[in-house]
């Protein structure tokens, strides 16, 4: 099979294109770079970069029926308990939508909730030890795996 090189860009459907632009530069501090504009000349999708997701990148593209797509979701590294912690406080300060820090099947997570209601995970690396392969929801490895 050949080799993939990574993830290029993730790219998500937006209802409000300017309010989601100001949202994302706010709580991720999104920087685009490219714009998009359709036969008229009006910017109906943007592109740019994510501190800290290396060469992955992030583009918005304008749909009208992007609010509450189901199971659409983002999920993001972070380095620990700690740093979560720390982005409890920035997305307060910056009235992001979210849930309460939990424990997830193996690390810490913030589910965070854009403009549109997709869900964006911000998912620890560090791993905390509580097995939870046993509940409901949670996962569990694969044969082989364990």
């Amino acid at each position: 099979m050949p080799e993939l090189t990574g993830v290029r860009v993730v790219k998500l459907p937006v209802a409000d294109l300017p309010k989601s632009v100001d949202w994302y530069r706010r709580v991720y501090g999104f920087a685009p770079t490219y714009e998009f504009p359709d036969e008229e000349g009006v910017v109906r999708g943007v592109a740019g970069d994510l501190p800290g997701c290396g060469y992955t990148g992030l583009a918005l593209r304008e749909n009208p029926e992007a609010r509450g797509i189901a199971g659409l979701e983002v999920m993001f590294g972070v380095r620990d308990r700690a740093a979560l912690e720390g982005w409890v406080a920035h997305l307060d300060e910056q009235g992001a939508e979210h849930s309460p820090i939990i424990e997830a099947t193996l690390g810490w997570l913030v589910v965070v909730y854009d403009p549109d209601g997709h869900e964006h995970h911000l998912y620890t690396d560090e791993r905390h030890g509580i097995d939870q392969s046993g509940r409901a929801g949670y996962g569990r490895a694969t044969a082989g795996q364990a």
